[in-house]
């Protein structure tokens, strides 16, 4: 056996394939991490004891900078939320919701407003004016914005949002066609393909670094993992921040009170309301739930 260390790209029915040095290896996982509670995920740096047909088995998984829950992925360097000027209409509390998830990980948010073709998309553009998140206006037809976002994906590993509908595919297939032809490599690879379409898989882009596409999402806070503590919320907000700590109140939510900074700033213009309504509706939920009770 030969020790090796490697990049989980996708990981079903408990085998785990393990890119190394641009080969991939069938892997199956120690006991150990079923007994410890721990499932190795796509984006997991690993080490594996290879055999001498390429199989191996993943011996220790190195330590996580962060992962989601949904997808299941770990390391994530960013993510981009895909969301259409129309058809279908943007869900801005959802969107804010993907970012603050995103924030409380680490992890780079960044806005795609797709279908610019169709319509301008001022609305996004003034929502999101002076949050510090990036915002690209992208048009599959055209190709307008497609060289932005593309050089934005470039290393790392990179998850992509947005609900059915949004242009996620062909913003994808726009940027790097490659990915038409290397969905379902693995599977094929490896006589799997029946499992091709509802796992989580990295994709190796020719620029450098990985894409992970979701399927569509329609909710997000309801697990465990997902939960804000509602005091924590205002710093997944990041334009937020030159406000926090100078509320009249220690104890302000931010969400109506005198003296509140935040909502100061709001009134000046340098948050916009579409924002802090989304950290408003946000708080109230996370403020309702309960930690033991969720999923």
């Amino acid at each position: 056996m030969e020790d090796k260390t490697g990049l989980i790209r996708k990981g079903i029915g408990g085998f785990y394939y393990v890119e190394t040095d641009g080969i991939l290896h069938e892997c199956r996982a120690r006991g150990i991490f079923r007994k410890n509670g721990v499932t190795p995920l796509p984006g997991d740096r690993v080490r594996i004891a290879v055999a001498p047909d390429g199989t191996g088995e993943v011996e220790e998984i190195l330590p996580r900078r962060n992962f989601l829950f949904r997808p299941p992925v770990a390391n994530v360097d960013r993510l981009i939320v895909v969301a259409s000027v129309c058809d279908p209409e943007p869900n801005m509390l959802l969107i804010d919701k993907m970012i603050a998830y995103a924030e409380r990980r680490g992890i780079e948010p960044a806005i795609v407003v797709s279908k610019v073709d169709l319509r301008e998309p001022d609305g996004m553009e003034k929502a999101y004016q002076g949050s510090g998140i990036p915002l690209f206006r992208v048009s599959s037809a055209s190709g307008e914005g497609v060289d932005g976002v593309r050089a934005l994906m470039r290393g790392g590993i990179t998850v992509l949002a947005g609900n059915t509908g949004v242009g996620k595919s062909s913003l994808l297939n726009g940027m790097f066609g490659e990915l038409h032809q290397q969905t379902g490599e693995i599977s094929r690879k490896l006589g799997r393909g029946r499992h091709t379409t509802r796992q989580v898989e990295l994709f190796r882009l020719a620029s450098g670094g990985y894409a992970v596409d979701t399927p569509g999402f329609s909710s997000i806070g309801a697990e465990k993992g997902e939960w804000i503590p509602p005091e924590e919320l205002a710093y997944c907000f990041r334009e937020f921040a030159p406000c926090l700590g100078r509320c009249r109140f220690t104890t302000c939510s931010h969400t109506c009170e005198k003296g509140c900074a935040v909502l100061e700033a709001v009134e000046r213009g340098e948050i916009s309301k579409s924002r802090h309504a989304s950290y408003v509706a946000m708080y109230r939920e996370m403020k309702g739930m309960k930690q033991w009770e969720m999923k």
